[in-house]
């Protein structure tokens, strides 16, 4: 599991750099204006979640995202602090994936 760099986008763009996603997951800081971009290069399409810690009234588990990315698509995915941040993982967020094969990300700030 891997933990991605926030790029910041600037007023004179910005390059990504992109990561292959990890088997076992990444995590990112999450902020107000964060967000991880999913291309998914393969021919199937794959699940990306992002686990919401914390239960609603005490009892009932907050639910997690979960965002299709299609073959050969991309998918932007918003990751504010509220509800993403995890308290016991030192506010990260984490994101996995059903498969890694030909995905690769990148943790974005506007």
């Amino acid at each position: 599991m891997a933990t991605l760099s926030i790029q910041a986008i600037v007023a004179d763009g910005l390059d990504p750099t992109y990561a292959a996603a990890s088997a076992g997951g990444d995590k990112v800081k999450p902020g107000k204006t964060t967000f991880v971009h999913v291309i998914n290069g393969g021919g199937a399409s794959i699940t990306v979640t992002l686990p919401t810690p914390g239960n609603y009234y005490g009892s009932v588990a907050n639910p997690d995202l979960t965002v299709t990315v299609g073959a050969s698509g991309e998918q932007m995915i918003p990751v504010p602090p509220t509800p993403f941040a995890d308290a016991s993982d030192s506010g990260l967020a984490s994101i996995t994936y059903s498969d890694v094969t030909s995905v690769t990300v990148a943790a974005l700030r506007i």
